[in-house]
């Protein structure tokens, strides 16, 4: 299975080497390039933060839970497991902590005396680095997504032990 590329620049490379360098219309190809990538990331941004947002609600359901539910919590009698509960949840938050950093992320070019190809390049350039950065930020995210699904289901399979054991 071939390695995913670390950066958008080799992809963006291939791209650039496909299309020839003597194409007239080559800065506008490269950048409608990018901003397609940087569309896709923001489609996965987006589906991230909507589908934390549903694993906490999901997440603090023991909590919430009407009393006598399979997976009811009470405070006082199960301080424990409410606490790890709600602690399952961290995972989540900070989760989405990284895809908003990752929507913040923007594309600032410093181009103060630079024009041409020298401008086009530091645009490319900025381009690159924020969909770089927010890559890197959104697989950071998963991660921490896939940790805080994972401590949930397993303090709900602790909540239901515990009531079918009692």
């Amino acid at each position: 299975m071939a390695r995913r590329p670390t950066s958008i620049r080799t992809p963006l490379r291939a791209f650039q080497s496909m299309r020839e360098e003597d194409c007239a219309d080559g800065f506008q190809a490269d950048l409608r390039y990018l901003e397609g990538r940087d569309l896709d990331l923001s489609v996965r941004l987006g589906a991230m933060l909507a589908f934390n947002a549903l694993m906490i609600t999901i997440g603090t359901h023991p909590v919430s839970a009407s009393p006598g539910a399979p997976l009811s919590l009470d405070a006082p009698s199960q301080p424990v497991e409410t606490i790890a509960s709600l602690i399952g949840i961290l995972p989540l938050v900070i989760s989405s902590v990284f895809v908003l950093r990752a929507v913040l992320i923007g594309e600032e070019v410093d181009g103060d005396g630079l024009e041409g190809e020298a401008l086009r390049q530091r645009m490319l350039a900025a381009y690159v680095r924020s969909i770089d950065g927010q890559t890197r930020l959104l697989g950071l995210a998963v991660r921490w997504t896939v940790a805080g699904g994972a401590s949930t289901l397993l303090v709900w399979a602790w909540i239901l032990a515990d009531k079918i054991l009692r």
